[in-house]
């Protein structure tokens, strides 16, 4: 269901014109990070291609979110002349519009935002016309290293069971109930927005 929500069915045809970064929680936040991150390294696959920050906020003021994205773009490369604002939105709804606005014609354009965020984000792009938008993800990489431990040789009580080689009990199931109420309020906004015709 996580997965479902992050692809994009519409798949880059040229050059993107823009890269737009969805605001997410802010920053530092683990979304704004994350989409900061992506965007970097798309700037850099696409040297040519502009960069807009759609977060709310004083693009002067060196506090604020929108200021401070603009910042950690910066120190992953991208050139400040690339990067612009839409600091007026703040749903992705308004934030779309905004975005609708700053553009001619209907460009080639990719956005970023967190997976369960893609599906809605791409669809309210879409509804108001600009439907040459695809998506790009920002999913987390998995930590490539074993986390498998010995109980015996960590010492320690022995009122509960070993459970230093079972990562489904110490991970994988608290991955996934993350991730259902992630996907589970996502659906609910997905609802709300269809119901409004948003989408």
């Amino acid at each position: 269901m996580y997965y479902d929500l992050s692809v994009s069915d519409q798949k880059l045809e040229t050059q993107p014109k823009y890269i737009v970064v969805m605001s997410g929680s802010g920053i530092p936040s683990e979304s704004g990070l994350m989409r900061t991150y992506y965007a970097s390294q798309l700037a850099k696959s696409f040297p040519k291609t502009q960069i807009i920050v759609t977060m709310p906020g004083d693009t002067t003021d060196s506090t604020s979110a929108c200021y401070l994205m603009k910042e950690e773009l910066i120190i992953r490369g991208v050139e400040s002349n690339r990067i612009s604002f839409e600091n007026k939105g703040t749903n992705t709804r308004s934030q779309a519009q905004e975005v609708r606005k700053m553009l001619t014609g209907n460009p080639q354009i990719i956005v970023i935002s967190s997976p369960e965020h893609m599906y809605r984000s791409l669809a309210t792009f879409h509804k108001i016309g600009l439907t040459n938008a695809t998506g790009q993800p920002a999913f987390e990489q998995p930590v490539k290293a074993s986390f498998l431990f010995n109980d015996e040789e960590l010492g320690g009580h022995d009122i509960v069971p070993n459970i230093g080689n079972n990562t489904q009990i110490r991970y994988q199931f608290w991955s996934h109930l993350k991730f259902q109420t992630i996907v589970y309020r996502e659906y609910t906004a997905i609802a709300f927005y269809k119901l409004k015709g948003w989408i």
